[in-house]
């Protein structure tokens, strides 16, 4: 069958159209995206604002125009931690649903930690061992643990990097003040929730999402052009060494490196900051960079359903 996948996340709505048949890796056939960036235009009040929610409206109905003109069968459309922590969240997604017909299944942080770590298993197998996987959104970071397709353990906390950066970051470039304490809050928010992954261990540790692959990209990792079975990865020591360079760039100056879109350059530095405290917290000195996340995982839990497991 070919779907659509709709993930309407905190910085992009990216629509994956994808054939997929019970049994078979999930084929991308067609990718259409365009930011957003739904976490920073959430008001004051907590809420999404009007122009905002109109916004969003009218990029959910071009993507289903698009799903459709691609041949899909079936649109899968979902929503994370933006949409799920705006007060008016609901009236939102209900108005989404009556202009287009589109219904945004709003995932919990569990569900997003637990549905990028069955992706992250297939992919990896079951010679990978315990996985640790970690993904950095623009709302949330997910951390999971566990030796199965779920997860023994499996948390999401507010340290998106989109999110980060408008709360602590506000000057461009930022100054030193303002990361250093954005440095410790990271820090002391990931100790909280550290015991059941630091007891758990762990055989393999894989990170997820646009932000890790960056970050692997300017610390030397093979660029996306190579496809996804070259193996990539990020070092921690690599990474201590590039956090104090990209503090001292503007957010321009990133998106001049490789691997950085200029959309998500300005993101980069709290991402590198949540990358850094969390690998250094969990004992992780080498992260594998893996290419299926929270989508692929949500096509994964489709194809399973068709198949009545």
């Amino acid at each position: 069958m070919r779907l659509g996948v709709l993930d309407v996340g905190s910085n992009t709505v990216h629509l994956l159209v994808v054939d997929a048949h019970p049994g078979a890796r999930p084929w991308p056939a067609y990718s259409h995206k365009t930011e957003l960036r739904l976490a920073e235009l959430v008001e004051t009040d907590g809420t999404i604002g009007a122009q905002g929610a109109a916004r969003l409206q009218r990029l959910v109905a071009e993507a289903l125009q698009v799903a459709e003109d691609q041949g899909s069968e079936e649109l899968i459309a979902f929503a994370t931690s933006a949409l799920r922590e705006a007060s008016n969240g609901d009236a939102v997604i209900n108005d989404i649903r009556a202009g287009t017909g589109v219904d945004l299944e709003v995932l919990s942080g569990f569900d997003e930690a637990r549905l990028t770590f069955l992706a992250v298993r297939r992919w990896f197998g079951w010679s990978a061992g315990r996985l640790l996987v970690l993904d950095i959104g623009g709302g949330s970071l997910e951390l999971a643990v566990g030796i199965d397709e779920e997860p023994d353990a499996a948390i999401s906390l507010p340290l998106g990097a989109g999110r980060l950066t408008r709360d602590w970051l506000p000057t461009d470039p930022p100054g030193d003040k303002d990361v250093k304490a954005l440095r410790k809050f990271v820090r002391a928010e990931i100790a909280k929730q550290l015991r059941p992954f630091a007891l758990a261990g762990m055989d393999r540790s894989v990170g997820t999402s646009k932000t890790f692959r960056s970050l692997a990209r300017i610390a030397g990792a093979a660029p996306s052009s190579e496809g996804p079975y070259v193996r990539r990865a990020l070092e921690l020591a690599a990474l201590k060494a590039w956090v104090p360079r990209l503090a001292r760039l503007s957010a321009a100056q990133r998106g001049e490196l490789p691997g950085v879109s200029p959309g998500r350059a300005g993101q980069l530095l709290a991402g590198a900051l949540v990358a850094e405290a969390a690998m250094e917290l969990l004992g992780i000195s080498h992260l594998e960079i893996g290419p299926w996340a929270l989508r692929e995982g949500i096509i994964l839990r489709r194809l399973d359903w068709v198949q009545g497991l």
